[in-house]
């Protein structure tokens, strides 16, 4: 699978990760094995470091970044009733200047 096919496929549909290895097997020679393990060698690498709170950045792509999220009033859509919404942590993304030029063309 080279790149332009995984961009066409995700015209169509979803790009998973099974379509990640697929090109990375296809573009490095390697067995699928392999570049199953690199893959997943990659997320769980940007995992890490978000889950430190750090920011991880892909040249070319974009930056994700961990943000704090205080917690908040809320409504139970059910009942109606008043509910406090748990502070988290949630992952944001940001694409890069080069990724939105390439999406408005």
């Amino acid at each position: 699978m080279t790149v332009q096919h995984v961009v066409e496929t995700t015209k169509r549909s979803t790009l998973t990760k099974a379509d990640v290895v697929d090109s990375v097997f296809e573009q490095v020679g390697c067995s699928k094995v392999e570049a199953g393990d690199m893959v997943d060698a990659v997320f769980e690498a940007i995992n890490a470091t978000l889950a430190g709170g750090e920011i991880v950045k892909v040249s070319g792509f974009g930056k994700f970044t961990v943000r704090d999220k205080k917690p908040r009033p809320g409504r139970n859509p059910l009942t109606g009733d008043a509910i406090t919404i748990a502070a988290r942590r949630v992952v944001t993304f940001k694409t890069s200047a080069t990724m939105r030029e390439r999406i408005n063309g």
